[in-house]
């Protein structure tokens, strides 16, 4: 039976608040078929549930689309509740019910904000790091349809109604380009509000607005001195009328027990400062003050567009033991991004204290000197009130390890639980195979990726730094598409990168851009304009695109694109990016003693990455019918590309930068002569083959080496270099204990020391960046980039070295698609599950053509191939090709 599954609205299903007047639709089809294509699909859209009345209808609409179907009626008003249902017709004569659901449209004009900034403090309040509350209360007159709260901060904010938190979203209201873009959020408040009296409370945190931030830089009040919240409450009545509460002059305010909160200190809470029943409705409230009104100005509020972050994953307790240095420390397991929420029994007055660390040091004591300036501390004051549980409100750490530096009585494992926070994206792409320390470094990749997707895409969750580094975010891009669903995560990103961006197209080096100007080698620089940081413009977008036929996304992103590559053409020598500053290969191991700055020349590295975003525009501007841009940015990728051979080339063939990076860079980019391809790989392999098969690569060549290798035909040597266990290698970090992926090589030596600890994460998923590649070529899955977000599968398994098998699960808008492979003596089979509506190419390894599983195969330039329509296969043949 053909049916329609999954609905979603702008990613979310049955979302409240969404922030677009024209939304798009996405469903998934089930059937009980093979080889099913969706003909022709038929939406509805309805403010009645029964559909009586209609707001729009497609009608009956030939087109195979089910991912991101754009709304074609006029544009939805703000606050509104919409009911849409789909239906859809198959190429095997079927039709399917309707499949209903649900939206609601946010606030979507800054004109229909009532609501003014209300402050707690004065402007001159720049260095205190202390939480404020707010309260008000109201009457609801009659009986309630719909509540709606719409609330933002200058600061982070928590929002209570009638006693109880609001919402399942922490850190709001998120952090963004806060001069350009101050996300709010909506609440359901239907069911906490009563007839008769309530009361709206809010507080609020220093955050990332005003409190410490690039923490090694000593900068604070970045955005701004003083918080802020502001709160609009929409309530609609039975009857149809509509009242609104709003944040003014008549609310009041007074010191909360978050006595100081910072992102990279932690927090300092009294729970004897708590003043019970302060939201709800007939608290005595004669101590409070009058509130400031901050701003009446609310042109950069915008309704959120990204991903709620959510508390995720819980960990109990592994372990407590005593240190050789004398704390008692506690290890969950997991080096996690979050909290830890304890329950404790003391006298009123009684102190908590905690430490927060990644690491033990060889020695086994609590290692907390690579978080440089962070504190990473709570301290709790019992109110002597029974069992007391407490989680922090507005700062989060990164550790796996606690140290409990005081405690009401004896410590014990039960008292302790860590939550892991991140951003509430989907779950995608899964691998597992027969080795088990990769499936360890795939979970690694994964951690680190979820631990540092916290609303923005940060280097690190745990030193005093924790910003959204472009060119960590850049290079990863690709493994996150596999790994989550994250187009609507990039979305808020992007468009605060295109907000930061400078007037002449130079991108930040982080975004949110908090440096601004910073200090590199002991200049004062714009910190924007580095290559492989800055091409994040250009490179996420189109990553999003590839996997996520996000074509709307691509389409607003794309000035911002141009405007990079346009820079770079306009600052240019010859074709070569040969100006300006550049990390260029970021902590790679050829770099001078003491140095960060790999060996690789920065202007071979920035024409490379010149190369690759005009050849990824040209591109673009095709994919959105941008023909003439199409052809001049691919006229300008040739020019770059004879450029880089003229100056990078000996006319004998011979690559100027004799370092691994170079050659894999050249490689992998398509910039090596076909004359000189043989010999770039030869000296490739020579650098390779002299640090005894091991990598010296930073930040630029490691996400390449192995599609380097694999496509000009060492695979062996792809795998050799995978599979190593000693330093430096992937694996050498699994079998050190660690579940995060690490800033540096070498952050923990072979001797047990550790890399210097003014830079050294244990939680950095840039050289996680490969798993791309362990999913498309170990696993064998990868979208099919003529026919983007899965629409089109590619099944390719390159079975290699000790791997037995592996198996490789995509969900994807589609729904899932999976690849499974076993060599069994010498026979290897194959098992692939296509879903409805999509097609998958699968090109069978060391096969000879013809007839395999009931499925003719060919032979073309991939391979042995044949495509395929939805359903489940299984291909079985000789290994290796007897």
């Amino acid at each position: 039976m053909l049916k329609a599954t999954d609905p979603r609205c702008e990613y979310r299903t049955n979302p409240v608040g969404i922030p677009t007047g024209k939304p798009r639709f996405s469903w998934k089809i089930e059937t009980d078929k093979k080889n099913v294509k969706q003909t022709a699909y038929s939406l509805e859209l309805s403010q009645d549930k029964n559909f009586k009345d209609l707001v729009w209808a497609s009608k009956k609409t030939a087109s195979s689309n089910s991912q991101l179907v754009s709304f074609e009626g006029k544009i939805l008003g703000s606050s509104t509740l919409f009911y849409w249902r789909v239906k859809v017709w198959s190429n095997q004569g079927e039709e399917s019910p309707w499949c209903t659901a649900s939206f609601e449209t946010s606030l979507l004009t800054p004109k229909e904000w009532k609501a003014a900034f209300i402050a707690g403090e004065p402007k001159t309040a720049g260095k205190s790091s202390a939480g404020i509350a707010f309260r008000k209360e109201f009457s609801a007159a009659k009986t309630i349809k719909s509540a709606r709260l719409y609330a933002s901060a200058k600061g982070i904010y928590e929002a209570f109604c009638n006693g109880k938190r609001v919402g399942d979203q922490f850190l709001a209201p998120g952090f963004t380009e806060y001069k350009y873009r101050l996300l709010f959020q909506t609440y359901d408040l239907t069911k906490l509000i009563k007839k008769g009296a309530n009361a709206l409370g809010l507080q609020v945190g220093p955050g990332w607005y005003k409190g410490d931030m690039a923490g090694w830089l000593g900068k604070r009040n970045v955005f701004g001195k003083q918080t802020a919240i502001i709160a609009q409450l929409r309530l609609e009545y039975d009857d149809g009328s509509v009242e609104i509460v709003s944040s003014d002059k008549t609310w009041k305010t007074a010191p909360s027990p978050v006595l100081y909160s910072e992102i990279y200190h932690g927090e300092i809470y009294d729970a004897t400062k708590e003043m019970k029943g302060w939201a709800e409705a007939g608290f005595d409230d004669k101590a409070w003050q009058p509130v400031l009104i901050e701003s009446k100005d609310t042109s950069t509020l915008k309704p959120h567009d990204g991903l709620p972050v959510h508390e995720e994953e819980f960990f109990k307790a592994k372990a407590i033991f005593k240190t050789p240095g004398g704390d008692t420390v506690i290890d969950f397991g997991q080096n996690i991004s979050g909290w830890v929420r304890f329950t404790a029994k003391g006298k009123a007055g009684d102190k908590i204290k905690i430490r927060h660390a990644e690491t033990l040091d060889a020695q086994g004591n609590f290692y907390t000197a690579n978080l440089r300036a962070a504190k990473q501390t709570i301290e709790y004051i019992c109110k002597g009130e029974g069992i007391e549980t407490y989680s922090p409100h507005f700062t989060f750490q990164g550790f796996r390890y606690i140290a409990i530096d005081s405690w009401p009585g004896t410590v014990s494992k039960e008292n302790f639980e860590a939550v892991a926070i991140y951003s509430d994206m989907r779950r995608a792409g899964t691998f597992k195979c027969s080795y088990k320390k990769l499936n360890q470094f795939v979970s690694n990749v994964s951690w680190s990726m979820k631990d540092n997707f916290v609303d923005v895409p940060t280097d690190c969750p745990q030193r005093d730094e924790r910003l959204g580094w472009t060119g960590d975010a850049n290079i990863f891009s690709r493994a996150a598409c596999l790994l989550m669903e994250t187009a609507p995560f990039y979305k808020k990103w992007l468009r605060d990168l295109a907000a930061s961006q400078r007037p002449d197209g130079k991108v930040p080096h982080v975004v949110p851009d908090v440096l601004i100007t910073s200090n590199f080698d002991g200049h004062d620089i714009d910190a924007a304009g580095a290559t492989a940081w800055a091409d994040a413009a250009v490179g996420i977008p189109w990553n999003v695109y590839t996997y996520f036929a996000d074509k709307d996304q691509l389409e607003e992103q794309y000035p911002s694109m141009k405007k990079w590559v346009d820079y770079i053409k306009g600052v240019a020598q010859g074709g070569l990016f040969n100006t300006g500053f550049h990390f260029g290969d970021w902590v790679a191991l050829d770099a001078k003693e003491g140095s960060y700055y790999g060996a690789t020349p920065n202007d071979l590295a920035a024409t490379v990455y010149y190369a690759y975003s005009a050849e990824l525009l040209s591109k673009a501007a095709a994919v959105l019918g941008k023909a003439e841009d199409a052809k001049k940015y691919a006229k300008l990728r040739e020019e770059i590309g004879e450029a880089f051979a003229k100056e990078f080339f000996t006319p004998s063939g011979r690559i100027a930068a004799r370092t691994q990076t170079a050659c894999i860079l050249a490689l992998n980019f398509g910039l090596v002569p076909k004359a000189y391809k043989a010999r770039t790989l030869q000296t490739l392999v020579d650098l390779l083959k002299e640090n005894k098969n091991h990598l010296t690569t930073g930040f630029l060549g490691t996400p390449y080496v192995l599609k380097a290798l694999e496509e000009n035909g060492r695979s062996d040597l792809a795998y050799e270099l995978l599979l190593k266990e000693d330093f430096p290698s992937w694996l050498y970090q699994v079998v050190k204990g660690a579940t995060t992926i690490w800033e540096h090589w070498d952050g923990l030596k072979p001797d047990g020391t550790m890399w210097s600890p003014d830079m050294n994460s244990f939680n950095h998923y840039a050289y996680g960046a490969i798993a791309d590649w362990v999913f498309s070529s170990v696993g064998g899955l990868d979208t099919d980039p003529a026919k983007p977000g899965f629409k089109g599968s590619i099944i390719k398994p390159n079975p290699g070295k000790e791997i037995k098998w592996a198996e490789t699960k995509y969900v994807s808008g589609y729904g899932l698609v999976s690849v499974r492979w076993e060599i069994i003596k010498d026979k290897i089979k194959i098992d692939v599950e296509v879903p409805p509506n999509t097609t998958a190419k699968v090109v069978l390894p060391n096969a000879k053509p013809g007839s395999i599983g009931g499925v003719a195969f060919t032979k073309t330039a991939l391979g042995t191939e044949a495509e395929i329509g939805s359903g489940a296969y299984s291909f079985s043949y000789p290994w290796p090709g007897k």
